[in-house]
């Protein structure tokens, strides 16, 4: 019996250590997608979209968590009378959201646009300093 005992102790003490193997616990797995379910749902409801909204550009997160996490938003929201924010990301038709425009085309029109002012504001000071 103490042999069959001091056997299984290194297997067990094994298992114990199957995260260092890379091998994830289902119950922590479940847990941190409940997590995410319930911080999507309460963005969405922050963001002042609908529940059938916030499913449809949320496809794999759990429907339950989702709606678990946007209805608490709505009652915290309630209760401290707290306004939505309306989502600045442009979407497109699918739902999707759209890449972010370009810094260096932006800045280079940005640039081109105040060049010209630059200039005339120059010239409008050197003016002024000759009178």
């Amino acid at each position: 019996m103490m042999k069959r005992l001091l056997l299984t102790l290194p297997l067990l003490a094994g298992l114990v250590a199957c995260e260092q193997l890379g091998i994830e616990d289902p119950a922590k797995i479940a847990a941190a997608k409940e997590a995410e379910g319930k911080a999507v749902g309460s963005a969405c409801r922050h963001a002042s979209r609908a529940i059938e909204d916030c499913y449809l550009l949320n496809p794999k997160a759990l429907k339950a968590a989702v709606f678990a996490g946007w209805k608490e938003m709505d009652e915290y929201m309630r209760e401290n009378k707290l306004e939505g924010v309306t989502p600045v990301v442009p979407r497109g038709p699918d739902g999707k959201a759209l890449p972010p425009p370009d810094p260096a085309a932006s800045a280079d029109a940005e640039g081109k646009a105040e060049a010209k002012p630059g200039k005339d504001a120059g010239k409008e000071a050197k003016a002024k300093a000759s009178h």
